[in-house]
């Protein structure tokens, strides 16, 4: 059996599932590749079967492929294979070595630590790659993990000493280390520079030390001679830098980097550090560099070397005087030849913006130009070939032997109002454009350039058609390629893992602290005020909403559930249960108690902690519900339910909270309207379910059916629930006289003719004379559950005292987005409403910015009846208090007395 094929895309390409990018990994899913062919491969981050044009396609070994795996970004792929050497000496790091890691992709700066597990982490696609544990040095506390992935242990660390990172962010620390030796001037040590193929546009030759190079410095040409052709110490991922020795005494390097003796000149002023896309190889024609010419014409003069062809930057329609054996006469050409073109003919003339550059369409470039490096490769066995249409030579041929079509590079992240440059030294401007001129083969981006230019700019027309609209002389149409991010601002952000990526370091600006001792909800005007504004409640973080403001709900100012934060480990209790409810107690309840915030990183933690003790996957990244967030946290809490409910003669059972269900119309209700006093009784009297006992705390989730579909329009939240008629062995008053109740008929709920919408118990009296009307004679009357001393006492003189509970709280959801209405004192007025993600700052690679604001508004409505409410046009209502009455989830009520016993 042939050994699996892998493959990486180093361009974008349609393949019949849709737009696949560069960068993604490609496994053999069918006969093994042929050359120049078209093949099925499955795609390894979608496992998504796709044809795959054979010259987009490079070839990897296994082991590239498990290392890029994990690496989820496709540029960062790219740019690990396109620097020699570089992922081949990251993947032979093993156990033990010294390396240096990045925690985050949010911050540069790397930590020392020490590999301790190098491996896949799971079973599962996204988990197939090779991740590398480490444990941090210096940078202890700043870290993930103790070791553990996902509930699995890899490795052993203190809490949070611990990172999982991909071959992108760790590198051997080779600090201590002597530097490999300096060739002499003049070797021949190769520069370690990407090897293009042949046919690339961007093709430069490679440079070796004693080359003669120039760059480009302001309106100047400096020359001189390499000294230094490598990597920088621990700077592998800028890329490779060329050290000039200087004919003249413009420069300002010493030779060292870092502390380390890289090469030595006379002085400073003689030597010169440059990215090697900056230097350029190249020969002094009589001592100079094209007298009489502008500085551009310089650069495209001296970049020329001695050929045995026409350069490929050259326009086609130039010729060039040529001697006996076809290269330029004398095996040199003359810059004032080059420069003075014969006539194009008829077929080669250049057509659109060439022959008028005035209308502000720049070709190709000089060389000088920065271009996004492409990869290298190493094939996984035999000798280094591409999947390309490319010859040996790396020329590409049609079919009658012609030169083919340069390739456009991929213009990655780039769209309408990108800030770009363009050009070396750099021109700056605005995408305001993109798209295809007439005459233009290439893809175009419409420029608006900071400054105006003299000339060879529009006000954004091209040949009289508009394409967009900008002052006179700022408008610049280039080739999209050929734009590159504005460098002043940064490299644009590639997506992150949002999981890796919640962490302490990266969420530094965010922090919250750790509250050790316990501290008691503080309801009130100051403690109100405690949490109001930006940056109060909880940070919210890839999908957290639910929990955040469950979170909220349950603990902000109510110490009805204190009792899951509270309960000492016994034996039986594992380490996961201390572990939650530690974190839970002291670094999100506490502080958010006392100083009104907490970060989005604890309550990662939290979601850690209990996709791992629950072995739920989906905890720390997916949208979950609010139950099932309760049911989890309540199970790896070992908390006792909340309240146990019975039906008939059945065992009764314990329940977290009480989802209120609809079995046709509920008798009483008023249409389109109800209260939750209302659908409560009706739900239970439907399923003839009693409370064995009055709760401290009950959680009522609204009749829905899924996310989107509400049972009601609208739900008015009761402000008290009485439940005195909903439990059993209590006294409750005949529905009728108020007298002392000995029994109940479930079948008269709902008749309109008597006390509608209520329950029905009786004494004696009342319950034969109700039931010797025609329609009742078939009902089945039952003795309620009291003690005996009551049935012989004579009647109380006052009613049997009422078992009620007060709403403290109301979780809402709109369009997968859950929000929370609190109330924080007793006056009518006192209502938060809180969301996790009011706000954001950043993209992609952002952070949510949490608020608490103040929505006194809603008590009016609260106080308002069904009928009232009613009458109401729903898009009057105030915005908090349509949300809190249209979107209800769930509504939260506490009885305060009771919370001092249970």
């Amino acid at each position: 059996m042939r050994p699996r094929r892998f493959f990486i895309t180093v361009q974008d390409f349609t393949g019949g599932q849709g737009r696949v990018p560069q960068g993604s990994l490609l496994s053999q899913a069918g006969e093994s590749p042929v050359l120049d062919r078209p093949f099925w491969a499955k795609l390894l981050d979608t496992e998504a079967t796709v044809q795959v044009p054979a010259r987009v396609a490079l070839e990897l070994s296994k082991e590239q492929a498990r290392l890029l795996q994990a690496v989820t970004n496709g540029d960062e792929r790219l740019g690990l294979l396109g620097q020699k050497g570089l992922l081949r000496r990251r993947g032979a790091l093993c156990q033990g070595d010294q390396v240096l890691v990045q925690i985050t992709l949010a911050f540069g700066e790397k930590a020392r630590g020490v590999l301790r597990y190098r491996g896949p982490v799971g079973d599962s696609k996204e988990q197939a790659g090779i991740l590398f544990g480490v444990e941090l040095g210096s940078a202890a506390g700043k870290g993930f993990t103790d070791g553990s992935f996902r509930g699995q242990k890899f490795f052993s660390c203190r809490e949070n000493c611990g990172v999982f990172v991909p071959v992108s962010r760790i590198e051997p620390d080779e600090e201590g280390e002597c530097s490999p030796p300096i060739a002499p001037r003049g070797s021949h040590r190769a520069c370690s520079r990407l090897q293009l193929a042949t046919e690339d546009p961007l093709k430069s030759p490679s440079l070796e030390l004693g080359d003669r190079v120039f760059f480009q410095m302001d309106d100047s040409a400096p020359t001189g001679t390499v000294v230094f052709c490598d990597y920088l110490p621990k700077k592998e991922t800028a890329g490779v830098f060329v050290g000039i020795h200087l004919d003249q005494p413009v420069g300002s390097w010493n030779g060292d980097f870092k502390g380390q003796s890289l090469c030595c000149f006379p002085s400073p002023e003689y030597g010169m550090l440059l990215p090697i896309s900056k230097v350029h190889k190249g020969r002094i024609y009589n001592g100079r560099l094209g007298d009489g010419l502008s500085l551009t014409a310089k650069v495209l003069v001296a970049s020329v070397t001695v050929c045995p062809c026409q350069p490929r930057w050259l326009p086609k329609w130039w010729t060039m005087p040529t001697g006996q054996d076809g290269c330029p006469s004398g095996g040199q050409f003359s810059p004032a030849k080059m420069f003075s073109p014969q006539a194009p003919s008829a077929d080669e003339s250049p057509k659109g913006l060439r022959d008028d550059p005035s209308l502000g369409l720049i070709d190709d470039p000089p060389s000088s130009i920065r271009y996004p490096p492409r990869p290298e490769w190493e094939p996984s066995h035999g000798p280094c070939y591409s999947l390309s249409m490319e010859g040996s030579s790396g020329e590409q041929k049609d079919e009658k032997g012609n030169e083919g079509e340069e390739k456009e590079l991929p213009s990655q992240l780039l769209e309408i109002n990108s800030m770009v440059e363009v050009h070396d030294p750099p021109i700056y401007g605005v995408i305001r454009w993109i798209g295809k001129l007439p005459d233009v083969v290439e893809t175009i981006a419409g420029l608006e350039l900071e400054e105006p230019l003299l000339s060879g700019c529009t006000d954004g027309t091209y040949r009289g058609l508009r394409c967009f609209q900008c002052a006179p002389g700022k408008a610049l149409f280039v080739q999209l390629r050929h734009c590159r991010p504005d460098a002043r601002f940064g490299a644009p952000q590639s997506p992150e893992n949002p999981v890796l990526r919640c962490n302490s370091l990266a969420f530094r600006v965010y922090a919250s602290e750790r509250v050790l001792e316990d501290t008691p909800p503080e309801p009130g005007e100051e403690g109100g005020q405690r949490l109001v504004g930006w940056k109060k409640g909880i940070q919210g973080h890839c999908n957290s909403c639910y929990l955040d403001a469950t979170l909220f709900c349950m603990f902000a100012f109510s110490s009805a559930l204190d009792s899951l934060l509270l309960r000492p480990a016994d034996k039986n209790d594992g380490v996961s249960y201390e572990q939650t409810r530690d974190l839970l107690r002291t670094d999100i309840i506490n502080p958010l108690r006392k100083h009104g915030y907490v970060c989005a990183t604890k309550a990662m933690a939290l979601r850690r902690l209990l996709e791992a003790a629950g072995c739920s996957p989906g905890f720390t990244s997916e949208e979950k519900d609010p139950e099932e967030f309760l049911t989890l946290l309540f199970r790896v809490l070992k908390v006792e339910p909340l309240f146990t409910i019975r039906s008939a003669d059945k065992d009764p059972q314990g329940c977290i909270f009480y989802q209120i269900f609809m079995e046709g119309a509920v008798g009483g209700t008023v249409p389109g309207v109800p209260t939750v006093q209302q659908l409560l009784v009706g739900s239970l009297a439907a399923g003839d379910l009693k409370f064995t006992e009055a709760p401290s705390c009950l959680i009522l989730q609204m009749p829905r059916n899924g996310k989107d579909y509400k049972a009601f329009a609208t739900i008015l939240p009761s402000l008290e629930l009485d439940l005195t008629d909903l439990m059993e062995d209590t006294p409750r008053e005949c529905c009728i006289c108020q007298a002392l109740a000995l029994s109940e008929c479930p079948q008269c709920y709902g008749d309109p003719g008597i006390a509608a919408g209520s329950t029905r118990q009786y004494c004696t009296i009342c319950c034969q004379q109700v039931h010797r009307h025609r329609a009742r004679r078939s009902h089945q009357p039952r003795l309620l559950r009291l003690p005996p001393e009551l049935t012989h006492l004579p009647p109380p003189p006052v009613p049997p005292p009422r078992q009620t509970m007060q709403l403290y709280a109301a979780l809402c959801i709109q369009t997968s987005h859950y929000v929370a209405f609190v109330r924080h004192g007793p006056r009518r007025d006192q209502w938060l409403f809180f969301d996790s993600m009011a706000d954001r700052q950043g993209g992609q690679n952002g952070f949510n910015i949490p608020r608490v604001t103040p929505c006194p508004e809603v008590a009016d409505y609260l106080e308002m009846t069904p009928e009232e409410l009613q009458a109401l046009d729903p898009k009057s209502l105030l915005p908090c208090a349509r949300r809190l009455l249209c979107d209800a989830y769930m509504c939260f009520y506490h009885n305060p007395t009771l919370e001092l016993y249970k």
